[in-house]
């Protein structure tokens, strides 16, 4: 088993790139999962010399991106090509910053075959796989793999499980696991407690029998920290210091 330990920078709203990927690393990250947005430093137009920033600023820290957290919609309703015009500006942004994935949303209950397909040739030329998270209109493991197995490649258009959504709504992390399988493409570590996020271990979100369901697995594993949607959750060392705890304990 091998797993890569990162943190996402939605933990940390509107701190530049450099002093989230120095967090990272304090922490004991390798790669940092990048929340992909017009409100941060990296999102969708950035100029070369932007990337070759970004880029700097991660290797700097000795990390990579693990991780572009884009918020295209592949089942949104209405026309594809806005979709899929968004989906190839993550894909080749992703390419550009080194990110190996893209992480997308369901978002509805639209057709979404059409719309990834048209992207399979983009995601083999850049070397970058298409992650559809456990959220929203499909929060299951179960809901969002019938979004991805008809490409029947796993190494290019995977799941993003997140731990908090497929529990909440009623999936056992065993259960979860199982029909993942091989689509099963990247963890997020996160805990809840009456819906407010808290540090992992402090919640009720089954953390420990997650990770024992993950030790066969190999991929990143990311603290999602919530704190540009709660502003009024402690800062993410706390919480990042307790999933590098979590992490240590199944590695």
């Amino acid at each position: 088993m091998a797993w890569q330990f990162a943190v996402s920078t939605l933990g940390m709203p509107g701190v530049p790139l450099r002093e989230a990927a120095r967090v990272a690393a304090s922490h004991g990250c390798r790669g940092l999962e990048i929340r992909t947005h017009p409100d941060e430093q990296v999102h969708l137009g950035l100029s070369r010399r932007e990337v070759d920033r970004a880029r700097g600023e991660l290797a700097d820290h000795g990390l990579v991106a693990a991780c572009l957290a884009g918020y295209a919609k592949v089942c949104a309703p209405g026309p594809d090509e806005p979709v899929v015009a968004e989906l190839r500006a993550l894909i080749d942004l992703a390419h550009r910053i080194g990110a190996p994935s893209v992480r997308v949303f369901p978002g509805g209950a639209g057709e979404s075959r059409g719309r990834i397909g048209a992207v399979l040739d983009d995601l083999r030329a850049a070397g970058v796989r298409l992650l559809v998270e456990t959220h929203d209109s499909h929060p299951t493991g179960e809901a969002a793999v019938e979004l991805v197995t008809p490409f029947e490649e796993p190494d290019l258009v995977a799941v993003l499980w997140d731990a908090v959504h497929p529990w909440r709504s009623g999936e056992a992390p065993a259960r979860t696991r199982e029909v993942l399988g091989e689509y099963l493409g990247y963890f997020q570590v996160k805990d809840v407690d009456a819906g407010t996020p808290v540090a992992p271990g402090l919640g009720d979100v089954p953390l420990d029998e997650c990770g024992s369901l993950l030790r066969d697995w190999s991929g990143w594993v990311s603290l999602e920290w919530e704190k540009a949607w709660y502003p009024e959750i402690p800062p993410v060392d706390g919480p990042l210091r307790a999933a590098a705890e979590w992490f240590a304990r199944f590695t």
